[in-house]
């Protein structure tokens, strides 16, 4: 059965792939789940008359230990690993510290590293590796993840484009071209790339996606209150209708002088009606400060009060308050802090006893905040509630670190109601070992032969054999609704190009653009390369293009190297949908809808097409 050249085999990939495209932008399943979907529908298929070589069903799921999937788990490893010491954590105090809390400034500089990192190693590397930094740059200025990962994966992308080894359709575009030039005559023989030919092209469109982000970012990226950022929100909202307290945490600064030093924490609580929930002084920071530390100078207090008991105190003292958490940022962040709820069981041997007697500060590591009894709230800032003896299903609300929380979950005195706060065990001493395998992992990567995924397993299994990570805290760290979305599209990228769906599509698109300028055939094989990677592998895109883009040129008198670069340029414009590696990995912890990335990647998609062939026509 044709039509136009057209077999029942190919109509039924395309009606699969507009299927899947439905799916993808209706989301009436999850895009993993309808990923599944389609890759066992694949296989069902071959069970009809006609299709019987659609796929091979032996190999359907192969996507599973394909070299990217399997890249993919061993950087999320990796990174976790790199986080588990602390070194993301420092990476991003670091932009923090730089960007603050404006979000152009940390896009700028987020990105731009991601974009430079890419250039040298898969972009989707880059892009897990620095997907804690995000989550704790998020974590600390408050800004959701949803405004800071597009634009570093986006910008991944496009720094894949800065040299020939930063994606894979340049690493095989020299491949192509020598293996092209056996069929040419010596006349229209085609150069290879060097390692830096490509950069002018990767520049221009890393800083088209920086300015589109800063510029335009507020009106095209989504927000999305998910991960810390968006639970700390809705935690301090829950806490404030419950129990009427405002957990917001000031940082007051103490110079040298102040009239406030002498005083204990102790007596400034209770004479100002305010909890004082860490300490900075002589470069180390307390937190949850017994009653009786002497405040020395210079410090720094933060402090949870409400605004009128705040005022009074910078007032009284002629103090003054940062604008946002500077010393206390990373030690207080929503990371490592929050507030919970604990309640005091029967049989508790703290019965009868108050929160003075006890030294609750000192002996839990906990700052109480609220004692809830009997549906009656009341703010342990007044000195009279410290003094009351506790009794069987109190709750305290307390600010605490994470880390305290967790060693309370121990002690059958006390009962945690708060369950969903990071379980961290932080190993800052196993940072060189974690250090040293990624430096391994990556040396590899740059310096020698071996395939991505196994380099990259080299540093994951270091991890776990020197002890950075425990086997089940890797298996943990691994978004497996990423790795299934990737793995079940591979099969419908085969199907789509053994079909001959793929040739098919290219040889009817082209025939239409037969004798047209020289501009329009190029933006028509751009186009038609940003089609294919949407709907097949890049690589795939890229063996399927060049020969065709080859012989367009040589037909139309044009420069064949040139139009072969512009498909191998043109497959990393991947934006409008998320089936792109990077995409994929990020959909997840930044709560994306298709519909955002085709708000956001619609527009970069049209920037790139411009901007790309603008500059390949100016510089090649």
């Amino acid at each position: 059965m044709e039509a136009f050249g057209l077999t029942f085999e190919m109509m039924v990939v395309l009606g699969l792939l507009a299927a899947t495209i439905l799916l993808f932008v209706t989301e009436i399943v999850r895009v993993d789940v309808a990923a599944i979907l389609v890759m066992v529908t694949l296989g069902m298929l071959t069970a009809v008359p006609g299709l019987e070589t659609l796929v091979d069903t032996r190999n359907l799921f192969d996507g599973f230990a394909s070299n990217a999937v399997i890249s993919i788990i061993a950087v999320m490893i990796i990174g976790a690993g790199l986080d588990r010491t602390g070194v993301m954590s420092t990476v991003a105090a670091w932009i923090t510290r730089v960007g603050g809390t404006t979000e152009s400034r940390l896009i700028l500089l987020i990105s731009s590293a991601v974009g430079v990192i890419s250039s040298f190693m898969q972009n989707v590397g880059a892009a897990a590796l620095f997907l804690p930094v995000v989550s704790r740059v998020s974590s600390r200025t408050g800004l959701p993840m949803s405004r800071l990962l597009m634009p570093m994966g986006f910008c991944a992308i496009l720094g894949g484009t800065m040299t020939m080894v930063g994606s894979s359709p340049l690493i095989l575009l020299n491949d192509l071209l020598l293996s092209i030039n056996e069929t040419l005559p010596d006349t229209t023989r085609m150069e290879p790339f060097s390692l830096f030919s490509v950069t002018p092209i990767g520049i221009a469109l890393v800083l088209t996606g920086l300015l589109y982000f800063i510029v335009f970012g507020r009106f095209v990226l989504p927000t999305v209150e998910k991960g810390e950022a968006g639970s700390l929100q809705s935690t301090l909202a829950y806490f404030n209708q419950t129990y009427g307290l405002d957990g917001v945490i000031h940082e007051i600064d103490v110079p040298e002088g102040s009239l406030l030093v002498g005083h204990t924490i102790g007596d400034l609580q209770r004479a100002f009606q305010i909890q004082i929930v860490a300490t900075h002084f002589q470069g180390r920071t307390y937190t949850a400060p017994p009653r009786d530390v002497v405040i020395e100078a210079p410090a720094q207090l933060a402090i949870i009060a409400d605004a009128e008991a705040i005022a009074e105190l910078k007032d009284a003292f002629s103090l003054d308050e940062a604008r946002t958490l500077d010393t206390f940022a990373e030690t207080l962040s929503a990371a490592k802090a929050g507030i919970a709820e604990v309640v005091v069981p029967p049989g508790s041997k703290v019965i009868g006893k108050s929160i003075k007697e006890l030294w609750f500060r000192k002996t839990t590591g906990l700052t109480p905040l609220v004692l809830n009894r009997g549906g009656d709230s009341f703010q342990i800032q007044t000195g009279e509630y410290s003094d009351l003896p506790f009794q069987a299903g109190d709750t305290l609300v307390c600010h605490t670190q994470w880390e305290a929380l967790a060693r309370l979950e121990s002690n059958r005195d006390y009962v945690i109601v708060t369950t969903d706060f990071p379980h961290e065990n932080l190993r800052p001493k196993k940072v060189i070992w974690a250090l040293f395998f990624f430096l391994v992992a990556l040396s590899l990567v740059l310096f020698s032969d071996m395939r991505l995924s196994l380099c990259l397993l080299v540093g994951a299994v270091g991890m776990v054999v020197s002890k950075v990570l425990s086997i089940d805290e890797a298996y943990g760290a691994v978004s497996w609704s990423t790795v299934f979305l990737l793995a079940s599209l591979i099969p419908l990228g085969q199907a789509v190009q053994s079909s001959g769906t793929a040739a098919w599509i290219a040889d009817q698109v082209l025939f239409v653009m037969d004798g047209m300028p020289m501009w329009v055939l190029q933006a028509a094989i751009a186009v038609l390369a940003t089609f294919f990677t949407l709907v097949m592998s890049n690589v795939g895109a890229t063996v399927l293009l060049v020969p065709l883009a080859v012989n367009i040129a040589l037909g139309a008198g044009a420069d064949p190297t040139l139009f072969a670069l512009i498909v191998a340029i043109s497959t990393s414009n991947s934006f409008l949908i998320p089936t792109h590696q990077v995409n994929a990995l990020l959909m997840g912890p930044g709560g994306y809808r298709v519909v955002d990335f085709m708000r956001a990647g619609g527009i970069m998609t049209l920037l790139f097409l411009v901007v790309s062939l603008t500059v390949i026509n100016l510089f090649y």
